[in-house]
């Protein structure tokens, strides 16, 4: 059976579709091509503004045409996260997808649920024929996972409808009402190289298999960090046993917790045994310390081997870091906050402010890292900032922050909130859970152009999206599919 096969198959088919396409963030010019065109195909009005969101708008059925109208509402990107070992290209290739009893995941990639079966549902809604609703809109933005830069730049007046259901929050039975807002932090200096030792010999290390994931969900989960750990292992041995640093990476993307990073040394001959002795007792550590978040995480130190055609004597390539430069690098990394920094004293549970040391890079003469802070309160979120160029100033680095955006408060008094509760509860007989979430909906910057709009999230359940063990649950996808059914046909009349 393959995942067009699956029930609902009018989600699952379009699901389908769109794991077909190519659509990592800043790269789905083809899938906003295939969402324009679809529309067109279904005889829909569909208009693409200029930075590449689709709108697809569909009457209300005979009979619904006073109801509010309704936006459905999700992004068209997906984070390409993958493992080492996997061969995928994701500008180009599409993503392989299999069935695990109850779940759908994707063969060593990110599966792109997180929001491709958003979109899917809303398109059943678009192309369906058998149901009730008022008139609907189908909100497709751009590049939500690296910038909201399509939630930005929404022009007021565009949409028609009074009611947004944003399709993008990831368990099932549960109706989010408020989120988290962001900040891009990064920091960067620049170093001479310096020619090493030819008596010194080359080691290669990897700090790997850690689950990682996403950045705001999972945060709570307090996975290990393969920048931070990588970071600790390095410092143990440059202190202890004299090793050099060549480079280090780890990390690509803010918004996913990082879960392997890589880094070339060198080791005195002389220091060879005391360099081995002192990793294996710090992986031993850092492995029995995160036993329960990680219990695969794997920890690998070796001679360096050489790839062909490189170069392994000398070149520009083979130069370290001084380690006065090396040392205050990797404290910095150290000491720069990560995780969790304080819970919510409004929402039992709910992380208020974290960072995530993302992605870090010391190699040819330039040291940088990039983090993603998130709050939902804006002053703790600018204290944190406050706390990230303190710790980098005191390395003598510099740092820049971009992309800053405020949360999503919540609305007690929210009219579509109280509909959609009454119809879980008539649905399933009980009351779904109403919460706030530490991710970065759209739902708050959507409100600066359309301060008007009554909101609500729901979807599917997910897990670990923003890494390569992504999967989404079949049964939770029908049944909130059946609930959004169910919403549509009992919206309130204006």
């Amino acid at each position: 059976m393959t995942i067009k096969e699956l029930d609902p198959q009018i989600v699952w088919k379009n699901f389908y579709a769109l794991t077909q396409i190519p659509r990592p963030s800043k790269h789905e010019e083809l899938a906003v091509e295939y969402m324009y065109n679809w529309g067109i195909e279904h005889g829909l009005e569909t208009i693409k503004d200029e930075v590449g969101n689709i709108i697809i708008r569909k009457p209300a059925t005979p009979g619904c045409e006073g109801m509010k109208g309704v936006i459905l509402q999700g992004h068209i990107d997906m984070v390409p996260q993958k493992n080492a070992d996997t061969v995928h290209d994701f500008e180009k290739d599409p993503i392989q997808t299999w069935i695990d009893g109850d779940w759908v995941k994707a063969k060593g990639t990110t599966l792109g649920a997180d929001n491709g079966l958003g979109l899917a549902m809303a398109m059943a809604v678009l192309e369906s024929t058998d149901l009730k609703h008022g008139p609907i809109e189908l909100l497709c933005t751009i590049d939500e996972e690296t910038g909201m830069t399509g939630a930005m730049a929404l022009k007021p007046g565009v949409l028609q409808g009074d009611i947004l259901i944003n399709l993008d929050s990831e368990t099932e039975g549960e109706l989010y009402v408020g989120c988290a807002g962001g900040l891009d932090a990064s920091a960067s200096a620049t170093y001479v190289p310096a020619d090493y030792d030819k008596s010194w010999e080359c080691w290669s290390l990897a700090v790997k298999g850690f689950k990682g994931g996403h950045s705001g969900m999972d945060i709570i989960l307090y996975r290990g960090n393969a920048n931070k750990i990588a970071a600790r292992v390095l410092y143990a041995l440059m202190t202890e046993a004299d090793v050099k640093l060549l480079d280090l990476e780890g990390g690509t993307l803010r918004n996913a917790i990082p879960r392997e990073a890589f880094a070339t040394v060198y080791v005195p001959a002389d220091k060879v045994e005391d360099a081995k002795a002192v990793f294996e007792r710090v992986a031993a550590e850092i492995k029995a310390e995160y036993a329960g978040t990680d219990p695969d995480a794997e920890f690998i130190f070796k001679p360096y081997e050489c790839a062909e055609g490189e170069c392994c004597c000398g070149g520009d390539e083979c130069k370290y870091v001084p380690e006065a430069d090396a040392l205050r690098f990797i404290r910095a990394i150290i000491a720069c906050p990560d995780g969790v920094e304080r819970m919510s004293s409004e929402m039992a549970g709910l992380v208020e402010t974290s960072n995530n040391l993302a992605m870090v890079k010391i190699e040819g003469g330039e040291f940088s890292v990039k983090t993603l802070m998130r709050s939902s309160v804006d002053t703790a979120k600018d204290a944190l900032a406050a706390k990230f160029e303190a710790v980098f100033a005191l390395a003598g680095i510099e740092t820049s922050f971009a992309g800053g955006y405020s949360g999503w408060a919540p609305n007690p008094e929210s009219a579509i909130l109280a509909t959609m509760k009454k119809v879980y509860n008539d649905l399933y007989g009980k009351e779904p859970a109403v919460m706030a979430i530490h991710a970065g909906l759209e739902c708050g910057i959507l409100s600066g152009a359309y301060p008007h709009w009554d909101m609500v999230s729901c979807g599917p359940t997910l897990m670990s999206p923003h890494s390569p063990d992504e999967r989404a649950n079949i049964p939770s996808v029908a049944k909130c599919w059946e609930f959004l059914k169910a919403v549509l046909e009992n919206i309130p009349v204006k």
